[in-house]
């Protein structure tokens, strides 16, 4: 690819390695650290041109395509000692669970954010690649809540990511997760199948409701520990996800009258106060596993995330629990 001058007009060609992204994605990818509301407007106004013609943010570029790009100027251009020292502190909190030519499964922390925005400067994905300077392709393949932790998926081909969203869209991968919810859990397995809502609120933020003409959400819940003569009682459960929509775990349990343990959102504020009281700093929702077939190859691939040390020492505080095989 072209090297970018920042003061003057850049035409970059696109390679096989950035085919088929959308012209918003390649921008961001291309110019790290320019606001996403820069790189819009300079889509908007023209200055950016695909073969010479405009194009829209949402045009997917092909291989062999010229990429009009023009001076950026930012307040504060991007420091490349800064970058590296967030891909370090990064590196603190990542853990490679697995890695071939065309993915990278991550074991992500709680409290890191999966790409910049929204006051974000740099989410696991820039600090990835500012840790990789060398690799041609790296983009998340999905994505977890800043507060969520577990198993993430990178893509290193366009190829694969093309094949694992197909997969994510097809139903084909198996995704589940620990979560920690109040109230009296009797069912060992429960199937809940309750369409969804994403609506904006008078302030602005954006929040989903189970809402009839919805979005189809199912997940399936199995029982792993009950904790039932606790004051409120307890369940520790696995959350299998056969659709993706946002929030759905979260929303799903607090319909049901389940609120999540620590769920600032849904969940009920009175007693997340009373969990940080005892030790529980954010909410319970952990990604434990992913299963899919390989993308290229189709080799059966699993990956597994223990539960970290904040939310395993939170359980052990909880004492001795009622578990699934014990009831056998």
């Amino acid at each position: 690819m072209n090297e970018l001058r920042n003061n003057a007009v850049s035409e970059v060609a696109i390679d096989e390695a950035s085919a088929g992204q959308r012209l918003d994605n390649f921008l961001a990818r291309t110019l790290k650290g320019v606001p996403k509301s820069h790189l819009y407007r300079i889509v908007r106004s023209g200055e950016v041109r695909v073969n010479g013609r405009r194009a829209g943010p949402d045009a997917r570029l092909a291989e062999g395509d010229r990429v009009r790009i023009p001076p950026i100027r930012t307040a504060q251009p991007a420091n490349p000692a800064s970058l590296a020292a967030g891909a370090a502190r990064a590196g603190e909190r990542l853990v490679v669970l697995y890695e071939d030519d065309d993915l990278i499964a991550l074991d992500k922390s709680a409290g890191v954010a999966v790409h910049g925005g929204s006051g974000i400067a740099h989410g696991v994905i820039e600090r990835l690649r500012a840790a990789r300077p060398q690799a041609r392709f790296l983009e998340l393949v999905h994505r977890l809540d800043r507060e969520t932790s577990g198993v993430l998926l990178v893509a290193k081909k366009r190829a694969a990511l093309t094949a694992l969203h197909a997969a994510w869209r097809a139903g084909e991968v198996d995704k589940r997760y620990l979560v920690l919810a109040r109230g009296r859990w009797r069912d060992a397995k429960r199937v809940v199948k309750l369409a969804v809502h994403r609506y904006t609120t008078r302030e602005g933020e954006r929040r989903v409701r189970v809402e009839d003409e919805g979005q189809h959400a199912q997940t399936t819940f199995r029982r792993v520990t009950v904790w039932p003569e606790r004051d409120p009682p307890l369940a520790l459960l696995e959350a299998e996800l056969h659709t993706g929509r946002t929030h759905q775990i979260r929303v799903h349990l607090t319909h049901l009258g389940f609120p999540l343990a620590g769920d600032d959102k849904y969940g009920d504020f009175a007693w997340n106060r009373e969990l940080a009281k005892a030790g529980l700093k954010r909410m319970f929702l952990h990604a434990a596993r992913l299963a899919l077939a390989h993308p290229r190859t189709g080799e059966a691939l699993a990956f597994a995330s223990p539960l970290p040390p904040d939310l395993a020492g939170f359980v052990a505080s909880l004492g001795a629990g009622v578990t699934e095989a014990a009831r056998g």
